[in-house]
């Protein structure tokens, strides 16, 4: 059976900027955003010249809090997919505690994330592995 990866995350991060995307893929529509660059955001957090973990942090709460109202939290049921490690890949290592600081405030706020890094195809079954790499 293949998973349907209807809702996705996506991550665009800059020196000055972070903003964070939920995207239907059956239409191609973002369906919730929320960004550094966005006045209210920009005007209680201190950027300065770049954003920090906490920025990023604050950035997926937000999109946590307005996946709620949008009544998408779940995903509509098959959860948000989020693929950590090709987020850090494009966004270079030093961008790690950021992808991460995003997705752990989405989690901690009730949004259903389905990890990517967290699943491997093992002879076309899958494994679910934890962080430590144990079964």
């Amino acid at each position: 059976m293949t998973l349907l990866k209807r809702y996705v995350l996506r991550l665009f991060i800059s020196l000055k900027y972070i903003t964070a995307n939920v995207i239907d893929r059956n239409n191609g529509r973002i369906v919730a955003t929320a960004s550094t660059v966005e006045h209210s955001l920009k005007s209680t957090l201190e950027c300065g010249r770049s954003c920090n973990a906490k920025a990023a942090s604050v950035v997926g709460e937000v999109l946590a809090m307005r996946l709620r109202v949008e009544g998408l939290e779940q995903g509509q049921g098959r959860g948000i997919h989020v693929d950590v490690n090709k987020e850090i890949e494009k966004k270079g290592f030093k961008n790690q505690t950021k992808v991460w600081a995003v997705v752990n405030a989405m989690k901690n706020n009730g949004v259903k994330l389905i990890l990517e890094d967290d699943e491997e195809r093992v002879g076309g079954s899958t494994v679910y592995r934890n962080r430590e790499g144990g079964e």
